[in-house]
């Protein structure tokens, strides 16, 4: 299987179908086996990246705890896409997959033909809930680093499918990706002026607000609420999430017409 080399850490990805490209970021503890219920919906449209952040699945876990941050996965994700010859995608991802393509899109603008944000928040512009956040991230790590990987059959469906080789770059994921320095995400969101869809399920109480808001403040902004399905809404229930997702991308004209 493919992987790209960026300063000494191997990266995992797969490449589904032809056309212009579509980059997937899975969530934290997750892995890019996340999407397999989508490539079929989206390979006949698209080249379909996806792979496995730093820490996670089959990519390498470093060592160094200063090789995670929102920074290196950024540059992981343009690192992909010039490895596939693509200028520009669409991005998205769930959960913290679906932050770091805001924060991609922030960064790289010119690169983003659209957005699809999944299950996701958009960060905090409140100091202290964004510290209640980081909190919660590190005790994470800390269970990590104390527990290993343990028992992750009660996690949330995208977890459930991952495989890591052992728990040390989730614990590192967490501590330097998964937690917040500022508001610049958040802050960036009426700016994107490029299609963009926000997918929630129904379930998934801790970021139907975050939906909403990012509905709201992202302009033209769509909104798709996954019936029957929690925070993996596409492994939850595919078919909707599947309809959902294509039908937005052909109303947005981000499917080449035939």
């Amino acid at each position: 299987m493919p992987k790209l080399e960026r300063d000494g850490v191997q990266l995992y990805y797969e490449v589904h179908g032809e056309g212009p490209a579509l980059l997937l970021t899975h969530g934290f503890s997750a892995t890019s086996q996340m999407w397999k219920g989508q490539i079929d919906t989206l390979a006949p449209h698209f080249q379909v990246i996806t792979w496995d952040m730093r820490g996670h699945g089959q990519s390498d876990y470093p060592a160094d705890p200063k090789a995670y941050s929102e920074e290196a996965t950024v540059a992981d994700m343009a690192a992909l896409l010039d490895r596939v010859g693509a200028r520009t995608a669409v991005v998205g991802g769930l959960s913290l997959g679906g932050y770091m393509s805001l924060a991609f899109h922030r960064r790289h603008p010119e690169r983003v033909r659209g957005l699809l944000i999944i299950d996701t928040g958009p960060g905090y512009k409140n100091d202290e809930a964004r510290a209640g956040w980081n909190a919660n991230a590190i005790a994470r790590a800390e269970r990590y680093d104390e527990k290993g990987l343990g028992d992750l059959s009660k996690a949330s469906a995208e977890v459930q499918a991952a495989h890591h080789r052992d728990a040390t770059g989730l614990a590192h994921a967490a501590r330097g990706m998964l937690t917040q320095r500022d508001a610049q995400v958040i802050e960036s969101l009426p700016a994107i002026a490029v299609p963009t869809i926000v997918i929630v399920g129904e379930n998934d109480t801790p970021f139907l607000a975050a939906s909403d808001y990012m509905a709201a403040k992202i302009p033209g902004a769509k909104k798709a609420v996954i019936p029957n399905a929690g925070h993996a809404a596409n492994i939850d229930n595919p078919k909707a999430f599947n309809a959902a997702l294509l039908d937005f991308l052909k109303a947005a004209r981000l499917i080449e017409a035939a």
